[in-house]
């Protein structure tokens, strides 16, 4: 069957993804969007586009209904899902084979299959494959210990388990995550390899496209990601290899698959964590080390009766980060609002997938990834240095990201070793830009200010910045970061002005000239450099009291739901006592008590939409 339009299943990047593989081919596109992805870029790439109305996922791209509606609405005769949402769904696929339309994916029985981590685990025991054995009854010799979700991934519904009485209130925080984020609370219990490696193979149909190392995560969600897997031995390689193809026979697999696996370097051991019957997010690094279109090859895979394909050996290396809206610093708190600059240099040997652009409204309903950056190289060392220095001369504004620590993690000698594990992060710095850097941004912010300022004058434009014909006091640019004070304008604590403009900057500083790009919306005012990025935030002259909070409010930290209140009014609470639970971006942050004292007011109830800043609660101290 030769496709004609496709329809994917899913939004941002992902579904440009498809798209560009489609363009190529010569197959139509559809798009399908929720009303908070209206603006976003890849439903612009889209032939046709179709509204799904509301913004929560579960009446809109969870919808089985409302997508094949717009399939046959758009007359598309394909389904690509893409990942996430409905793509491990094996009801999804039968519903889509059963319209008479054309799944891009493995059957419904090999979802089905995989679908469950705990049938999955049987079935590859029974294939040979190794597997992690869990306890039935843990005791304190099986600790630590992992909670996982049976369904679904990317982190939501797993924690990791240190003490046994710990193990009911992590079981239900598990189950209640997974519940919301796949529509199914099964959770099940393994041990947890505290330095291990997340190694994973990609097959399409048996056959095997070389491994992946994503060892580097945070929350249990993949950060970077490279192929091939560095200072792996070679006999593991083979038998991770042919692990992930008896795997594959096992479930009579169709189409591109991920058969991921936990490595113990300590014992060289490794075993079957789960198959991801769908394409993986990280998917660009094995494109571009083995040469080939994966979305190509499934899409062959699904028209043909038959497919046959080949892997040539990897030539060079290939790292892949995830830049998402978040903030490290703040125990990678997600981000939302609007990406007011997004641009990031397109140079040889470097890839962009992103979901967003300048002017794009991030939202708090989906995950917060906002692109994936890839570097391809001869060396594993070459690759790392050309993305660190794409990433850093990205101009990211408006929002928080994780892009300084990405920079961090790709020049850190230990990374650049090769020495990995699933609790890289743990104590990493979050790569936060030292002072020196924020005082020459903030004294060209200062200077561009003052420039602006000039440039709005309508009288007396032929008088120099900041002069004044009685010098009685300094000018003064105050910033929440830093605040700034010069007579004159060539020679401001330390730096003198080479030249100054409203944009741009130059300042010399101990010999040496840096110059500073300097965008101001609002009091917001960005600065970007040699140096990195410097977020500013102006300090208003006078304070509007409507704007003021009461000591003790508890603010929310993003836009959001929330699921539960804890405690009630006139209740006393300990310090780091959890007030209430919020979800946003598929996760749930808990909002705790700073300090000991008697809850003294609650606005927010459970089903409750808040804003960022919104006062959720109010504890006064002891």
């Amino acid at each position: 069957m030769t496709i004609k339009r496709l329809l994917v299943a899913n939004r941002a990047e992902i579904a440009s993804r498809v798209f560009r593989t489609c363009r190529s081919l010569g197959i139509e596109t559809v798009a399908i969007h929720a009303d908070a992805d209206a603006a976003l870029p890849y439903v612009r790439e889209a032939d046709a586009a179709v509204r799904l109305p509301g913004n929560a996922p579960s009446e809109t791209y969870l919808r089985i209904d409302l997508v094949l509606d717009a399939a046959r609405g758009s007359g598309a005769d394909a389904i690509h899902p893409g990942y996430g949402f409905l793509s491990e769904n094996a009801d999804f696929a039968r519903a889509v084979i059963d319209a008479g339309l054309t799944w891009i994916g493995p059957t419904p029985e090999s979802i089905e299959a995989m679908g469950s981590k705990i049938r999955a685990k049987e079935i590859m025991k029974a294939a040979g494959v190794p597997v992690l054995e869990a306890p039935a009854e843990p005791t304190e010799a099986d600790l630590p210990l992992l909670v996982k979700a049976s369904a679904g991934g990317g982190g939501r519904g797993m924690r990791v388990v240190r003490r046994l009485e710990d193990l009911p209130g992590e079981v239900a925080k598990a189950e209640a995550e997974a519940l919301s984020a796949f529509g199914d609370g099964t959770v099940f219990v393994e041990p947890y390899v505290e330095r291990g490696r997340h190694v994973e193979v990609q097959v399409v149909d048996s056959v095997v496209y070389g491994e992946r190392d994503c060892s580097l995560q945070r929350r249990h969600q993949k950060v970077v990601e490279e192929a091939p897997a560095p200072n792996l031995p070679d006999e593991v390689r083979t038998a991770l290899h042919e692990a992930a193809r008896q795997a594959a026979e096992a479930v009579e697999y169709r189409g591109a698959g991920t058969v991921e696996f936990l490595y113990d370097p300590a014992t060289e051991r490794f075993f079957f964590l789960e198959m991801n019957t769908r394409l993986q997010v990280e998917h660009p690094v094995t494109e571009l080390v083995h040469d080939v279109d994966l979305v190509l090859l499934q899409v062959a895979s699904a028209e043909a009766t038959w497919f046959m394909g080949w892997s040539d050996p990897p030539q060079g290396h290939a790292i892949e980060v995830r830049l998402y809206a978040e903030d490290p610093a703040a125990d990678y708190q997600p981000q939302s609002g609007t990406l007011t600059t997004f641009e990031i240099p397109l140079e040889d040997g470097v890839r962009v997938d992103a979901g967003f652009e300048s002017g794009s409204e991030v939202s708090t309903h989906y995950d917060a990834m906002l692109a994936k950056v890839i570097a391809h190289a001869p060396t594993r060392q070459a690759a790392a240095r050309k993305l660190a220095g794409v990433l850093s001369r990205a101009r990211i504004h408006g929002l928080v990201t994780n892009r300084d620590q990405l920079v961090a993690i790709l020049r850190d000698p230990a990374f650049l070793r090769g020495d990995v594990s699933t609790d890289f992060l743990d104590g990493f710095e979050t790569g936060l830009r030292p002072s020196s850097a924020t005082d020459g941004a903030a004294v060209a912010a200062a200077i561009a200010l003052a420039e602006r300022a000039k440039e709005a004058r309508t009288v007396q434009r032929g008088i120099p910045v900041a002069w004044r014909n009685v010098v009685s006091q300094p000018q003064r640019a105050v910033f929440e970061e830093a605040e700034v004070e010069w007579y004159g304008a060539y020679a401001v604590d330390g730096h003198t002005v080479v030249s100054a403009g409203s944009e741009s900057v130059t300042l010399e500083t101990d010999g040496v000239r840096t110059t500073y790009a300097i965008t101001v919306n609002g009091r917001d005012v960005d600065v970007d450099s040699s140096r990195g990025h410097v977020h500013l935030t102006r300090v208003p002259r006078f304070v509007d009291p409507a704007e003021q909070v009461a000591s003790g409010s508890l603010l929310a930290p993003m836009p959001g739901t929330v699921v539960s209140v804890a405690v009630e009014t006139g209740q006393e609470v300990e310090a780091g006592q959890q007030v209430l639970v919020l979800e946003a971006m598929k996760m749930q942050h808990p909002v705790l008590s700073p300090y000991a004292g008697t809850v003294t007011e609650i606005d927010a109830k459970p089903g409750a939409q808040v804003a960022a800043g919104e006062v959720l609660a109010v504890v006064e101290e002891a």
